[in-house]
Order: structure tokens, then C-alpha cells, then sequence
């Protein structure tokens, strides 16, 4: 009976498969939208404030970030939960396949929150003009305890590790 559930459970990582595919499909998405913004930036460059300029370019790199840590949670998560990925040296492979575990995942995830965070307050500082103090404050502070979080993630890593 314990074999049974041993077993069970350990198909169950199998679920998370369609998750990590659906990603794929977040992925496809937020290129639409990255896209859907180039097209409306490029034909009117030539007449935009240069504020509202970099507002739609800070947008397109909060794009390209959050696509990165897409692509990271996908691919990391499923080698460490799933299965090792099939693929064959090649100079198509990514340099990281198969060297991130859990850990080195959550930190580059936290990594990766802090500088989309950090995108998003300058989106807020560049239109300082019409954002509430209020909220400008709690901005403040919610990307102050993104940072600090994932400070404290690295150094528990860091402990972690050095214990070992």
C-alpha cells in the first residue's frame, strides 16, 4: 500500500506539466501585447512627448522582463518538478538548463520581481505629477519589502549553503 502512494505521488509532479505548458501560452500572450505596444509607439515617435516616449519603452522592457522570468520559472520548474529536458548539446541550449535548482530559481525569481518593481515605481516617478502622495507611498514601500524580501531569501540561501 505505501509503494502504491509512493509511486502515486510521485507520478502526481506530472500535473504540473500542462502548468508549465500553459506558460507557454502566458508567453505567447504577453508577445502580442509587447508587440500590440511597438506598433503603437513607433508610428506616432515622431509627435510624443519624450516622457510618454519612455513610459511605452519602460512598458515594452517591464514586458521583456516579466517574459524572462517566464521563460525561467517555466523551464527551471520543470526540470527540478518534472523531467530533465531532452536536449541535446547544441548552441541552441541555454547556458543555465539543468544547473538552477530550487533555491537558485526562487532567488533569480525574487531577482527578477525586485527589477520588474523597480521599472514599474520609475513608470510611477516619471508621472509624479499626477500620482497621489498616498499612493506614491505605499509604492514606496511595497517595492522597499520586494527588495528586502528577496535580500533576506538570498541570505537564508547563503546560510543554507554555508552550512552544508
Amino acid at each position: 500500500m505505501e509503494s502504491f502512494f509512493e509511486r502515486a505521488m510521485y507520478a502526481g509532479r506530472w500535473l504540473l506539466a500542462p502548468i508549465y505548458l500553459g506558460l507557454t501560452l502566458a508567453l505567447l500572450c504577453l508577445g502580442i501585447k509587447f508587440f500590440q505596444e511597438a506598433f503603437h509607439i513607433i508610428p506616432h515617435v515622431l509627435e510624443m512627448k519624450e516622457a510618454d516616449l519612455i513610459l511605452g519603452i519602460l512598458s515594452m522592457i517591464d514586458m521583456g522582463l516579466v517574459g524572462g522570468l517566464i521563460v525561467m520559472v517555466m523551464f527551471s520548474g520543470y526540470e527540478n518538478f518534472v523531467s530533465s529536458l531532452d536536449i541535446h548539446e547544441s548552441k541552441d541550449k541555454l547556458e543555465w538548463l539543468g544547473k538552477m535548482d530550487a533555491g537558485s530559481l526562487k532567488n533569480k525569481v525574487a531577482a527578477s520581481i525586485v527589477a520588474i518593481s523597480s521599472i514599474h515605481l520609475l513608470r510611477v516617478f516619471m508621472n509624479i505629477p499626477t500620482t497621489e502622495n498616498d499612493k506614491l507611498f505605499w509604492y514606496v514601500i511595497i517595492h522597499l519589502t520586494f527588495v528586502l524580501s528577496a535580500l533576506v531569501m538570498c541570505g537564508i540561501d547563503l546560510l543554507t549553503k554555508k552550512a552544508h
